[in-house]
């Protein structure tokens, strides 16, 4: 037990916990303190830990509320344990989510970020961001998270954009990075590229027209969804072996509307059971036919402008939005009596974005790439080679299917928000290169590239951005690599290998953390993702205001079992608070009765069995949490906790504590059972609910604050397995009595005189006191006669209980009433066994539905098993 100052006056714990009163202030206290910021100066072992940057724009969703419960768990949990622990907070500027929304602005204000210019644009842009962007930060005080608020960062903030372009510089100049053309998911909206995680892809009714391409002889039947593409067709692609068209592989066949000649090609790409086995190929279009035409050496001209709109055909067509050619070119096709069937709707996948909603367009554009081949292996080899732990292991595979797999990263955004790739265009085609420290080359002709980058290249450097590289800084010096990236599996690729591939490359090989712990996203009761079309998505915050921030975080990291989704319910925050309040009922019964932490426990020999029994199971706990806490098993360390203080510490001790602390000789000794127990919770409950864990403690101890208390470590001492084994005995014979005296009818706060045969010999003496306290029997008079009794077998023997039930119940009333029930048990027991027995009924009515009248058929039979027992007890009226 853990010496502290006096315990303060037991006065000043409320009746109940008024979360919204308290949860502010005690947050604010915690910062003024300074109880969040590191100290790369002291001695402490560093854990750090960067936040996965939310978007400037965002609100703290589900998916948030998790991980970041996560997170702070593990930080609160470390800084307890006396480790220099850093949380290092910041925000993503969000290049296209903030552009499109100044934008929207702009269009509503009548004017347009073109109109506007860019600087001025840019300026507006950090307007809107300094007056309502970081919404999110303010959300995350509402959830306790023990971020060190002085090392906020922002990834355009000044300290983030020159290590943006000294990375840019580093990469350029070692050439992986370059400018090429390649097929690109283009927004006609936001005319600009989209990086593979702001498109989502979503089945929608479409159609699939098949065409014919030639005459004759020599004419293919080729289908599409995208009709209007077949402007920008450059070849018809068919199988090697495909009998079918061997003879006109080679040749050159007429495209119609625009009559020009583009050949046949043999790939085998194209599958011969598919359609016709014949695909038309549009290079500039589609990304499969991009590879295709490259092997073939086939031209790509682009037919869609920056909008959208059929340019450059030259066909009537140009001009025309893609949707208005799509009907257009088909009935074109039609007259031409080129169409030769027709599927609508027809369900197939489309990209859209993310933001804007509309379809995408895969479209050829030169653009800025990264060179991310030996990037990408080295962030293999950093995990194949153990350098980085992925855990649980069972997700290594993911995250190395994703790097041993991984194209060139289109990095270049045709936006205005963002960092603007710092290259230089000279009048003569030249390209420089310029770093942070670098004056750019001026003179006639030379302009800037007009690109931002995507926003995961800034993302990808903040383990080490945000701790002052590329500079030699003490942050750096201490907390890098990072202890542990907790993040959702459904980010390997976006966020995690990036960080991976540019921290080997610009530390030296040193990867940005030492582990990967991968968690789930949230579903709904009923297993579902939560989203806002399935109308299942809940607001975090909402429920923190009903709930309190502790039920919260609380049902969220009982959920959280390494690489799996978490479920999540109303009804389980509910149960959540349940507990919140459970634990500050024991605690103000224990503090109204004097509990405290004394600096001289008791000895052995002055404890209780009881006693005895509560601080084993305490110690194997603490042994428990420390080392499912070490493994990432939130789920299982907070189930523990939640059973041992429910189910152990309030439903037993705390009982069998009241009796001992009637006791002028065992009150004491109770009081500092009870202190330290509550200690030791409170402790190791801190971390996953930090509030409420909080104000019960200081109360309790008269300490300063758990977040700089020591975290509890187990004695190693061996339990007492007799105390365990007699507390348990107990635990049986308080459940059988109480079964029994309800089988009997008695209330349950009605006394009855009893004798407890046997209990003397069972090596339970010093518990018969508690024991008839908790069922409610008195010690049995010299006239006293047993009218009901029943025996129990223990671990060390047998326990008989005789009850004098004379005067204890109304023997007619409760016979008449049996009676009753027995009449209606006979009832249905003859009415599903008449049902069970005709074959009619069981030859023709479904399974399950006879399953269910046998089950009533069983529960009729024991109905009436047990009013007979308890009939044959009751004695004459």
């Amino acid at each position: 037990m853990t010496e502290t100052l006096p315990h303060q006056a037991s006065t000043e714990l409320p009746a109940q916990w008024d979360h919204a009163r308290v949860e502010g202030e005690l947050y604010q206290r915690w910062v003024d303190r300074d109880y969040f910021t590191a100290r790369p100066e002291s001695d402490r072992p560093p854990f750090s830990i960067v936040i996965p940057p939310p978007n400037v724009t965002g609100s703290l969703h589900i998916g948030h509320a998790l991980d970041h419960s996560l997170i702070d768990t593990l930080v609160r949990w470390r800084r307890m344990q006396g480790y220099d622990a850093l949380y290092l907070p910041g925000m993503d500027h969000a290049s296209i989510a903030v552009h499109t929304l100044v934008e929207k602005q702009l269009v509503a204000e009548g004017t347009s970020r073109r109109e506007l210019g860019r600087e001025a644009f840019i300026e507006r842009t950090w307007q809107w961001k300094n007056e309502y962007g970081g919404k999110i930060l303010d959300q995350m005080r509402r959830l306790g998270e023990s971020v060190d608020w002085t090392r906020e960062a922002f990834t355009m903030d000044e300290a983030r954009s020159r290590a943006v372009q000294t990375m840019f510089k580093r990469l350029y100049d070692d050439g992986l990075i370059y400018r090429a053309e390649r097929l690109v998911n283009w927004s006609p909206a936001a005319q600009s590229v989209l990086s593979d995680a702001e498109v989502d892809h979503k089945e929608v009714e479409g159609e699939l027209v098949s065409m014919r391409y030639g005459d004759g002889d020599a004419s293919i039947v080729v289908a599409t969804t995208r009709v209007e593409t077949m402007l920008g067709d450059t070849a018809v692609a068919v199988h090697p072996d495909d009998e079918r068209y061997k003879h006109l592989v080679g040749t050159l066949i007429t495209q119609p509307l625009t009559g020009r000649q583009i050949p046949v090609v043999a790939d085998d790409y194209v599958d011969p059971e598919f359609g016709s086995g014949a695909v038309k190929i549009t290079p500039a279009h589609d990304p499969n036919d991009f590879e295709l035409g490259k092997r073939h050496g086939l031209p790509m001209p682009t037919i869609m402008d920056e909008q959208g709109r059929i340019a450059n055909s030259g066909t009537r067509f140009d001009g025309m939005d893609r949707f208005e050619a799509r009907v257009a070119v088909r009935e074109a096709l039609r007259e031409e009596g080129r169409i030769v069937a027709e599927k609508r709707p027809y369900l197939h996948s489309v990209g859209h974005s993310e933001r804007g909603k509309e379809p995408i367009e895969p479209r050829l554009s030169m653009q800025w790439f990264v060179n991310v081949g030996p990037l990408a292996k080295a962030a293999g080899d950093a995990v194949r080679e153990g350098k980085v732990n992925v855990h649980p292991p069972e997700l290594t595979k993911r995250y190395l299917d994703w790097t041993d797999n991984l194209h060139d990263w289109c990095i270049s955004r045709q936006l205005w928000w963002g960092h603007r790739i710092p290259v230089w265009h000279g009048p003569n085609g030249e390209m420089v290169c310029v770093g942070p420290d670098e004056q750019p080359p001026t003179g006639p002709g030379w302009r800037q590239d007009e690109d931002v980058l995507d926003t995961w290249f800034s993302s990808g450097l903040w383990p080490f951005s945000t701790m002052g590289w590329p500079d030699k800084t003490e942050d750096l010096a201490k907390y890098y690599p990072t202890s542990v990236l907790v993040t959702g599996y459904d980010i390997i690729f976006f966020w995690v290998v990036r960080m991976m591939m540019f921290g080997l490359y610009a530390m030296d090989g040193v990867p940005p953390f030492r582990t990967i712990a991968l968690h789930g996203m949230v579903r709904d009761g009923l297993g579902r993702k939560m989203s806002k079309t399935l109308g299942n998505g809940v607001d975090p915050i909402e429920w923190m205001d009903r709930y309190g921030t502790d039920a919260v975080r609380f049902a969220m990291v009982r959920g959280a079992n390494p690489g799996t989704d978490v479920p999540m319910s109303e009804e389980w925050v509910g149960g959540a608070r349940n507990f919140c309040t459970k634990l500050w009922n024991a605690t103000r019964f224990a503090l109204l009765n004097g509990a405290k932490v004394v600096a001289n426990p008791p000895t052995v020999a002055e404890l209780t069995d009881a006693d005895r029994w509560i601080l084993g199971r305490l110690d194997e706990l603490t042994a428990d949490m420390n080392a499912l806490m070490e493994d990432f098993q939130f789920a299982k360390s907070t189930e523990a906790l939640y059973h041992f203080v429910w189910d152990e510490f309030c439903d037993w001790y705390v009982e069998l504590a009241k009796v001992q602390l009637a006791d002028p000789d065992r009150v004491e000794q109770t009081r500092a059972v009870l202190g330290h127990v509550l200690d030791t919770v409170l402790r190791l409950l801190h971390p996953v609910a930090p509030f409420i864990s909080e104000q019960l403690w200081t109360t309790l101890t008269g300490n300063e604050s758990l977040v700089i208390a020591p975290w509890p470590t187990a004695t190693g001492r061996q339990s007492d397995a007799g105390s365990a084994e007699r507390v348990a005995s107990v635990q049986k014979l308080v459940t059988e009595i109480r079964r029994f005296r309800s089988d009997q009818g008695l209330k349950p706060g009605q006394k009855v005189a009893a004798r407890l045969v046997g209990i003397d010999a069972a090596g339970l003496g010093g518990l018969e006191k508690a024991l008839r306290s908790l069922v409610r029997l008195t010690e049995p008079a010299e006239s006293f006669t047993a009218s009901a009794s029943f025996e129990l077998g223990l671990h060390s023997g047998t326990v008989t209980v005789e009850l004098d039930l004379s005067g204890a119940i109304d023997v007619a009333a409760e016979r008449k009433r049996l009676a009753k029930d027995l009449a209606v048990a006979e009832k249905e027991h003859a009415g599903t066994d008449a049902k069970l027995n005709n074959p009619k009924f069981t030859d023709k009515a479904p399974a399950e539905v006879v399953e269910k009248i046998r089950a009533r058929r069983e529960a009729a039979l024991a109905d009436i098993d047990r009013i007979t027992a308890r009939l044959a007890t009751l004695p004459e009226a």
